[in-house]
C-alpha cells in the first residue's frame, strides 16, 4: 500500500480540494523516535484515507511527492498513522510537508506544514531519556538551540481555504453542482467481506448478448477481500458444486440480479448445451454511483490463464440507446487478454458493437515490454464531452476522438445501429450516465477470434461445450487467475 497515492500525485494539485466553508483537515502530530524514526499521525474523523508527503531540511515544491510520500488506508487505535522506522532526526532538524485524506468520499489537504525536531520520545510516545541522547555540538541544521526537555510539537495550523469552486463538466446522479478537481468515488477496498462494500453490488446472474461468455456470475467464492485488495476468482462449477453439475439445472432465481424468469437467471442444461461451466464474479455501482465525463483510475493487477478477460468497465445506467449489440456503448478502462501470447498487448476505449472490425475500430494498444498480467498498474481513462485518452502508470498510450460523431464512422463501417446516436450529441452512445463495473469473465464468442486457435468456433452451437472439453489444455495456466483491484478512483474535470 505503500506507493498507492502516487499513482495520482499529479491531479491532487488538480482537485482543489479545500474551498471555502469545507471540511478542515486535522493539524498532524509529528514525532521523532528515538533512536531513529518518524511517526506522524492524525485523529481519525471518519476517514478512508490519510496521504502524507515530506522533505526533510528542504522547502516543498508545491505539492510535489517528497522524500515521504505515502498513503495509509487503515486507521489504528483511533489514529491514522505513517510511519518511516530508518529515518535518522538530528536536533533542529526540520520536515517540511502537506497532508491528504478523504472524508466522505471527498478529499481535503492541509498545506505548507512545518515541523521542527526539538526533542524525542520513545516508541510508547513518552519522552526519551536526555542522557542517552548525544549532546549536540555544533549548531543544527536548522539553526535553533536543543531544548532541555524533549517534547513534541505538532504541525501549526491549517492554511486558509483555496478559492471557491469552478463548476465541472462532470456529471453525478444526485448532485446538483460538482466542483472541478472533485475526488467524486473512492473505494480502497480495505474491507473485511463483500457485505461492507456499501457502494458496490454483486451480479448475480447468466450473462447473455452480445458475447455470451462462459461463465456464471455468482458471489460463492468468486469474490474476496485479502491485504486491501479485491479479488476475482475463476472456479470450475463443477468443483464447486459436483462432478457432472454441468448437465443439470442450475436456479438463481431467489438472488437474481438479471431479468427474472429468462435464462438469466435460470439454465436446463440439454444436451450439448451445458451449463456455464466457470463460476467469477462482477460488482457495479450502478445502484450507488453513476456520471458522466470524468478522469477514472484503477489499479489492479490482471489475470493470468488462457481465455481470460477482465473487466474494468464504464457500463451505460440506462442504455438509452438500446440494450442489445452495445448499442449504448460500453468503455473499457484497460483490459488485456490473460493468454500468454496475448498478455503483453494491453488494450482500452470504447465498445460501440459487437462484431468486426468496427468492434476493435476505437481501441487503442499499447505492447508491453512484459506481461501486464505480472504486476499492478495504475490504468486511467480520461472520458471528455469531445473524446477518450487512455494513460497506464501515467503514460499517454491512446486518444479516442469522436470526429464528426461517432454514428459517422460506424455507418462506414455498416454499423446497422449506428443511427440511433443521431439524436445525441458527437460522444454519443458515451454522452449518457455510466457506471464502474469490476469482474472477470471467461471465453465468449467475441473476445477470441476463430485464428487464436481456439477450441471452439465463435459461430458453432457446440462453442460451450468444446471450450469445457478442452479444459485439460487450458486449466493448468490459471495458476495465477485472479484479477486483483487495489482501488479505484474518479475525478471531477
Amino acid at each position: 500500500m505503500a506507493s498507492k497515492l502516487l499513482c495520482f500525485l499529479t491531479f491532487v494539485a488538480w482537485c482543489g480540494a479545500q474551498r471555502a466553508g469545507q471540511y478542515m483537515v486535522p493539524p498532524a502530530k509529528l514525532e521523532a523516535i528515538w533512536p531513529r524514526g518518524l511517526r506522524v499521525s492524525i485523529p481519525d474523523d471518519g476517514f478512508s484515507l490519510f496521504a502524507f508527503h515530506g522533505k526533510l531540511n528542504e522547502e516543498m515544491d508545491g505539492l510535489e511527492a517528497g522524500q515521504w510520500a505515502r498513503d495509509i488506508t487503515k486507521a489504528k487505535e483511533g489514529r491514522w498513522t505513517f510511519r518511516d522506522r530508518n529515518a535518522k532526526l538530528n536536533i533542529g532538524d526540520k520536515i517540511y510537508f502537506w497532508t491528504y485524506v478523504i472524508k466522505d468520499g471527498l478529499g481535503y489537504r492541509q498545506d505548507d506544514g512545518e515541523w521542527t525536531v526539538t526533542g524525542y520520545v520513545n516508541e510508547d510516545g513518552t519522552p526519551a531519556d536526555p542522557s542517552k541522547i548525544p549532546p549536540v555540538t555544533s549548531k543544527p541544521p536548522g539553526g535553533q538551540k536543543p531544548p532541555v526537555t524533549p517534547v513534541t510539537v505538532t504541525s501549526r495550523p491549517p492554511t486558509p481555504p483555496t478559492p471557491a469552486c469552478q463548476t465541472s463538466q462532470t456529471v453525478v446522479q444526485g448532485r446538483n453542482s460538482v466542483c472541478k478537481g472533485d475526488l467524486l468515488f473512492s473505494e480502497e477496498f480495505e474491507k473485511n467481506s463483500l457485505n461492507d462494500l456499501t457502494n458496490w453490488d454483486a451480479e448475480i446472474r447468466f450473462p447473455e448478448q452480445p458475447d455470451y461468455p462462459f461463465n456464471v456470475y455468482v458471489t460463492d467464492g468468486t469474490i474476496k477481500l485479502e491485504n486491501g485488495n479485491l479479488k476475482v476468482i475463476p472456479l470450475l462449477l463443477d468443483e464447486q458444486k459436483h462432478e457432472g453439475s454441468v448437465n443439470e439445472n442450475l436456479d438463481l432465481s431467489s438472488r437474481c440480479t438479471g431479468q427474472l424468469d429468462t435464462t438469466e437467471c435460470s439454465r436446463h442444461a440439454s444436451g450439448a448445451q451445458i451449463l456455464p461451466p466457470i463460476m467469477t464474479g462482477k460488482i457495479t455501482t450502478k445502484n450507488k454511483f453513476n456520471f458522466k465525463f470524468g478522469r477514472v483510475e484503477i489499479r489492479a493487477k490482471l489475470p493470468n490463464g488462457d481465455w481470460l478477460i477482465p473487466e474494468l468497465n464504464l457500463e451505460p445506467k440506462d442504455y438509452v440507446y438500446g440494450s442489445r449489440r452495445y448499442e449504448s456503448g460500453l468503455i473499457r478502462v484497460a483490459f488485456a487478454r490473460g493468454n500468454p501470447s496475448e498478455s503483453k498487448t494491453l488494450c482500452g476505449g470504447p465498445l460501440l458493437t459487437d462484431s468486426e472490425p468496427y468492434r476493435s475500430y476505437l481501441m487503442k494498444q499499447k505492447i508491453g515490454i512484459n506481461n501486464w498480467n505480472n504486476d499492478f498498474h495504475n490504468y486511467t481513462l480520461i472520458w471528455k464531452p469531445d473524446g477518450l485518452e487512455l494513460l497506464v502508470d501515467g503514460e499517454s498510450y491512446g486518444v479516442v476522438s469522436p470526429g464528426a460523431g461517432f454514428s459517422a464512422s460506424a455507418r462506414e463501417h455498416l454499423v446497422p445501429h449506428a443511427p440511433l446516436w443521431n439524436k445525441g450529441t458527437v460522444m454519443a452512445p458515451l454522452d449518457e450516465l455510466f457506471h464502474v463495473s469490476l469482474g472477470l469473465r471467461v471465453g465468449g464468442v467475441h473476445d477470441f477470434p476463430d485464428s487464436a486457435e481456439k477450441p471452439w468456433k465463435n459461430r458453432s452451437s457446440k462453442a460451450m461445450l468444446s471450450f469445457w472439453t478442452a479444459r485439460d489444455s487450458w486449466q493448468p495456466t490459471w495458476y495465477n487467475a485472479a484479477l486483483q483491484v487495489d482501488h479505484v478512483r474518479v475525478y471531477a474535470l
